[in-house]
């Protein structure tokens, strides 16, 4: 299992009581690094703390953590992999202790050395059977996406996670990308900060054709303060359906989580189930 990082629990018991609720509870959450931002001027007057470590920011992970633990699988955007401004700290590895992940996977996408890791990140509590990095095109390299597969064969659940160019040129760069993989897949979730509103995403033709996208009301994510814009999405292809979206609280960061239950189609949990028995069969 290419970049799978299994921590010491008890997953085998989480596994068969997650499967036996034929329910996925997913999360996707653009942390910014642990700043807490609550205004504009936040940007200016807190800057610093993207490159020099902050004595609070341990506290904040803590209880990122504590919310965290409530999910299933979950995506992380604007994570440090270990530098000088996260006190040397892995916030992927950390968070999935914290919330009792038994696995997870840190995508780095910007090394600056010491001074920073910028990432993506996944925490799962069942065992992907294959995680791909994709470095997504741009004028400006740092973008990627984490492809993980739950499972084998056609019915397999394919989890991306993803964090978007800020122009829009270079977005419609990274869903043609994203398009080309998604197309041959059936069920599939697309969860990040993609940067960019429903609107956009239904204006990208070839996006939208490769993963239809379900009329679901736009949940505002950004700012975090005063939300006026939806810019973290949990999308879905044509074969699942949410039983509930919904915007968590604030939690420091400029951005808000945002959470969905997901009911699995019988044949996608079958695979799901299929691959966990063989996890577990003696070698």
């Amino acid at each position: 299992m290419k970049g799978v990082k299994p921590l010491m629990t008890e997953p085998s018991t989480t596994k068969s009581s997650l499967l036996g609720t034929g329910h996925l509870r997913l999360l996707t959450f653009n942390l910014q690094v642990g700043i807490q931002t609550s205004a504009y001027h936040h940007y200016l007057t807190r800057s610093w703390q993207h490159l020099l470590p902050h004595p609070r920011r341990q506290h904040r992970l803590d209880m990122m953590g504590e919310v965290l633990s409530q999910f299933d699988v979950v995506g992380l955007q604007e994570v440090d992999g270990g530098s000088f401004r996260s006190s040397r700290v892995n916030q992927v590895e950390y968070l999935a202790t914290k919330a009792g992940f038994p696995h997870h996977f840190q995508q780095l996408n910007r090394n600056l050395g010491r001074i920073a890791q910028h990432s993506n990140g996944l925490l799962s509590r069942l065992v992907p059977s294959k995680i791909e990095e994709h470095r997504l095109p741009g004028a400006m390299p740092g973008r990627g996406a984490i492809h993980a597969r739950f499972g084998d064969g056609p019915d397999a659940l394919h989890i991306f996670v993803a964090h978007l160019a800020l122009s829009h040129r270079g977005r419609v760069r990274q869903l043609n990308y994203l398009s080309e993989i998604i197309q041959p897949l059936r069920h599939v979730v697309v969860m990040g900060d993609l940067n960019c509103t429903p609107e956009q995403l239904h204006a990208h033709e070839r996006f939208c054709t490769s993963l239809p996208l379900h009329p679901v009301k736009p949940l505002l994510s950004y700012p975090s303060w005063q939300p006026r814009r939806a810019l973290d999405h949990i999308l879905l292809s044509q074969s699942l359906e949410a039983a509930e979206v919904r915007v968590l609280d604030h939690l420091f960061s400029d951005h808000l989580p945002i959470a969905l239950d997901l009911p699995l189609p019988s044949a996608c949990l079958l695979a799901l189930e299929t691959a966990n028995a063989k996890q577990h069969l003696p070698k």
